[in-house]
């Protein structure tokens, strides 16, 4: 089962993708854990990578594609994986498509966890993270046992930059730009499924395995 996990920054797609994996006894890929273990094993891919992340610039479709395609045929992926963060763009997702075309593969489900905007920023401007662990947390949905204070390692928690309102307003700007042209690609290869993301977790989540089956 090939799945790819669409949605807004924040709408909880990444959370989901990780119950789907523990489920279904597959991977949940994302391109930042790709791109951190190809730069740790030192990989040729990993270096390619590594160039362009150290001068700040955006790692090239292709490259990541190359990346992706790598980590999906390796052994645990024989019986399917999630894709979380890729594809991003519709020229991500051809490069995807004409990838899985060439070793016989072809995406199964393409789930967007849709959630208003409104809603994102505020779901957003609660969320905390580890400094230590990197952990994450919301005050509301997920909190930590002590207030502040991460449950993994003990360290205190912050509000990232990257959750920040004026931040995420304008990741939301580019993802309605660039990734929401990403639903008529899949529409139209009759693989999309949309959920409804303001729901609770558990409700998306059952949501989910019913449209996948599982």
């Amino acid at each position: 089962m090939k799945i790819i996990m669409l949605g807004a920054p924040g709408a909880g797609k990444g959370t989901q993708a990780k119950r789907i994996a523990d489920k279904c006894g597959i991977p949940h890929i994302s391109t930042g854990d790709i791109f951190r273990a190809n730069i740790k094993n030192g990989t040729e891919l990993g270096a390619k990578a590594k160039s362009y992340m150290d001068k700040g610039a955006l790692v090239p479709d292709e490259l990541v594609c190359d990346l992706v395609v790598d980590r999906i045929q390796q052994k645990d992926c024989e019986n399917g994986y999630i894709l979380d963060g890729f594809p991003r763009t519709i020229p991500q997702a051809e490069a995807l498509e004409a990838a899985l075309n060439a070793i016989g593969q072809k995406v199964d489900f393409a789930i967007d966890i849709e959630v208003p905007d409104d809603n994102i920023i505020n779901r957003m401007a609660g969320r905390r993270a580890c400094v230590g662990c990197g952990a994450t947390y919301h005050i509301l949905f997920n909190p930590t046992k002590v207030e502040n204070v991460c449950d993994v390692c003990g360290e205190k928690l912050i509000l990232r930059d990257d959750d920040k309102p004026e931040t995420v307003k304008s990741r939301l700007t580019v993802y309605h730009d660039q990734t929401q042209p990403l639903i008529d690609f899949y529409t139209e290869r009759k693989v999309l499924a949309e959920v409804d993301g303001t729901q609770s977790m558990d409700k998306v989540f059952s949501d989910i395995l019913e449209i996948i089956g599982a």
